[in-house]
């Protein structure tokens, strides 16, 4: 890899499974397992050091320019990536009305990070996939010799590298559950599990059209559908980067139970599908049930 040493970022791999107690699964015989991906490292957290590390490899220190929204955890990790490792970063932002506001606390850490960031109108930015559109993007920005990594990193490359994480946890429990985004590391991790194990995603976003992008990530990284996997979508309270104040006053219940810092976006809407799915009785008694832990609140 050309002037890059990821191995001097000292990711912690594997991540940390532990088991917690908490009589909101036990009393339904559910044991809650949290794998910690959000201690792989301080600044490239959780899933987005799976998924980002083989496209800096990729890369090959050619300058990255990637896409997300102005409260994307994708933008501020690749935005990390190029501080620790040198490399020049554009970020692409959806909605050219931002360019003239003052920038919120997500964005403002993006460019403290040395990101240069492009903002795009949505209808060009929703077009992003389409060749003539990226080109004109890519010329836009003056990010021509640039390495892209698509929105939310969700390319071949993560979904393999993401593959390992399910690896991590064979034969460690029945059921291994992971909040959705993009869909690249539940379509790595699915395929990754042992025989016997079952994949649970819990999309963050309205729509229902995780499903078909999952299979489509997986038979371009693997050539086919792999894994035992399903999506339960009733738990995206109201689309991605929304809450509710039952959503925020569960994640803090949580925290001040078990000393672990809930990310609200994604981590919380996890675990609160999961004690809602307990209490259902969709896990048989016994059952081990791995919450995987992808990102760590927000610091301003």
């Amino acid at each position: 890899m050309t002037g890059l040493d990821l191995a001097s970022l000292r990711p912690r791999l594997p991540s940390p499974l532990r088991e917690i107690e908490d009589d909101r699964w036990s009393r339904h015989g559910v044991r809650l397992l949290l794998k910690r991906d959000d201690l792989i490292h301080p600044d490239l957290v959780g899933n987005k050091w799976r998924k980002l590390a083989p496209n800096l490899a990729a890369a090959a220190g050619r300058p990255l320019l990637t896409f997300g929204g102005a409260y994307s955890n994708h933008l501020r990790a690749t935005a990390a990536a190029g501080r620790l490792l040198g490399l020049p970063t554009v970020g692409v932002v959806r909605g050219d009305e931002l360019a003239d506001r003052p920038l919120n606390p997500s964005l403002a850490r993006c460019v403290s990070d040395g990101m240069r960031l492009h903002f795009v109108d949505r209808s060009t930015y929703r077009r992003k996939g389409e060749p003539p559109a990226l080109g004109e993007i890519l010329r836009s920005a003056g990010a021509e010799d640039a390495y892209v990594v698509p929105e939310g990193g969700s390319n071949t490359l993560a979904v393999r590298g993401c593959r390992a994480l399910g690896e991590e946890l064979r034969d460690r429990a029945e059921v291994v559950a992971v909040a959705c985004g993009t869909g690249g590391t539940f379509a790595g991790l699915a395929a990754g599990l042992g025989a016997g194990q079952r994949a649970l995603g819990i999309p963050v976003l309205k729509g229902g059209f995780l499903t078909a992008d999952i299979r489509g990530l997986q038979e371009a990284a693997f050539g086919e559908p792999r894994g035992d996997w399903s999506l339960d979508d009733r738990f995206h309270f109201g689309g991605y980067a929304r809450t509710t104040p039952e959503l925020d006053a569960f994640a803090k219940d949580f925290e001040d139970r078990h000393g672990v810092a809930v990310e609200r976006l994604y981590v919380a809407k996890l675990l609160y599908g999961l004690v809602t799915l307990a209490g259902e009785g969709a896990f048989p008694p016994g059952a081990r049930v791995a919450a995987v832990i992808t990102g760590a609140p927000f610091a301003d």
